[in-house]
């Protein structure tokens, strides 16, 4: 394996098609998917702050992962999630493996009707090792 290989990345899984209501499907804005994406990606390396009890200061809690991909190129990965489901069990299997991830759900004020709806799974950084087989099967973007 290469060293390019083993470098950690971060996988954006974007799900891409969504009831409209009428028994069809619909794809939403471009803008509005970088934007649940983007949410992801901060997120993910958020929930790793740690509130200090005493001073009240936030620090990072890193991986050796996360500390390799912060000091490294930052690379990522966008996959498409075809469904609710198939999004959700991504989501489910990165938990299940102790891997760092994020769901999305957007809250439904423009593009969802007004109902919460979950668009994106963000996982890692971690090592395609890790990912690769749980993610494997999705299309990239």
């Amino acid at each position: 394996m290469t060293e390019e290989t083993e470098a950690p990345k971060q996988w954006i899984v974007i799900r891409t098609r969504y009831p409209d209501g009428k028994g069809g499907f619909f794809k939403p804005r471009t803008g509005k998917l970088i934007a649940q994406g983007s949410h992801g990606v901060l997120k993910v390396i958020l929930e790793q702050m740690v509130k200090g009890p005493e001073d009240g200061k936030f620090t990072l809690w890193a991986s050796d992962a996360l500390l390799a991909w912060l000091n490294g190129k930052f690379t990522k990965i966008c996959l498409g999630a075809r469904s609710e489901e198939e999004l959700l069990e991504v989501y489910a299997k990165a938990k299940d493996a102790g891997i760092m991830c994020t769901l999305i759900t957007d809250a439904g004020l423009t593009e969802f009707r007004g109902v919460p709806t979950n668009t994106c799974v963000v996982i890692g950084p971690a090592y395609p090792e890790q990912v690769d087989p749980i993610t494997g099967d999705l299309p990239l973007l």
